[in-house]
């Protein structure tokens, strides 16, 4: 990988290398760049101690999402899938915590830990993650807005959110048929899948849009906190899972367990939780995130692009 896709820390890490070895240093994103009077191990230096600034988190998505527009199809699929089937330890695990602690006001703010599993597997194992998609791959398509970045950009979507669902429905088959749980574990999986359908539409959408805004947040912090990842994700994922804010790939699990022990059917999925979930997600994740971020960083990327343009003589 690029050195722009490596966390802040070791890029700033390999700058002090380039320094002591009187190699030119510092890119034009750089929080030290405009410091023209300093030396190159001077502004190395001060890079060691600055936080990245929103330019710079911004090329390291774009690159990232770049990336991930030109994945093959079946790559695609395939870890859509694993990510789908591995949302699936976030029923489980907030279930079991569910189970086994005792029926109190304080229950949910200890169960609700477990709801940060599947995230973590997903988020540290690279796997596709429709929500995560409403950033990464939408800077790329801000940066060039163009109709070929657009397709590209669908056809990620697509293939993502089909293979995200299909796997989320294998799962929910899995642990509702599966004789691997007692009554009681079985009984609080049940409860936890109707909180996903238990919302009017407009409501839905709202706390989808919570969501949405959260993990796209969430993309948009990890690659400035390095070896803290886990708990970032951990902590973000966590006030999703105790605000019940609705999460189209993690709520599709519950809804799809609702459906398959018969608490639901397939139309109130698609009405009362997959349509304004999706609505949400993308208005939180896009709008809010990807537009706003662009927003800040746009103006010191234009200017750099403007002293990179050559100057044409008279």
């Amino acid at each position: 990988m690029a050195t722009l896709g490596r966390p802040y820390h070791q890029r700033e890490q390999t700058a002090l290398r380039e320094a002591g070895s009187g190699e030119s240093v510092g890119n034009a994103l750089s929080p030290a760049s405009q410091l023209t009077e300093l030396s190159d191990a001077e502004k190395a230096a001060i890079e060691q101690q600055s936080h990245a600034n929103a330019a710079l988190i911004h090329e390291t998505i774009r690159a990232e999402g770049e990336t991930e527009l030109n994945r093959t199809a079946s790559a695609l699929s395939l870890s859509g899938l694993a990510a789908g089937l591995s949302m699936g330890f976030s029923l489980v695990t907030q279930g079991l915590l569910e189970a086994r602690l005792p029926d109190a006001q304080w229950r949910p703010l200890l169960s609700s830990l477990g709801y940060t599993v599947g995230f973590l597997i997903v988020i540290l194992g690279r796997q596709q993650l429709f929500t995560e998609n409403t950033l990464t791959p939408i800077l790329p398509l801000l940066h060039n807005r163009d109709r070929k970045t657009l397709n590209k950009v669908g056809r990620l979507w697509s293939i993502v959110l089909l293979a995200n669902l299909a796997a989320t429905w294998v799962i929910a088959f899995v642990l509702a048929r599966a004789p691997i749980f007692n009554p009681i574990e079985s009984h609080a999986f049940a409860e936890l899948s109707l909180h996903a359908l238990s919302g009017s539409f407009g409501a839905t959408v709202l706390r989808a849009i919570f969501a949405g805004w959260l993990i796209a947040l969430m993309v948009w912090i990890l690659p400035a906190v390095g070896s803290a990842r886990p708990f970032i994700i951990i902590i973000i994922t966590y006030v999703v899972g105790i605000g019940h804010f609705s999460h189209l790939i993690a709520g599709s699990v519950d809804a799809f367990y609702a459906v398959e022990t018969g608490r639901a059917s397939f139309g109130d999925y698609a009405t009362r939780f997959f349509l304004p979930t999706f609505i949400g997600n993308v208005i939180g994740g896009v709008a809010l995130v990807a537009g706003l971020n662009y927003g800040q960083a746009a103006p010191q990327l234009d200017s750099t692009n403007e002293k990179k343009m050559p100057i044409d003589g008279p």
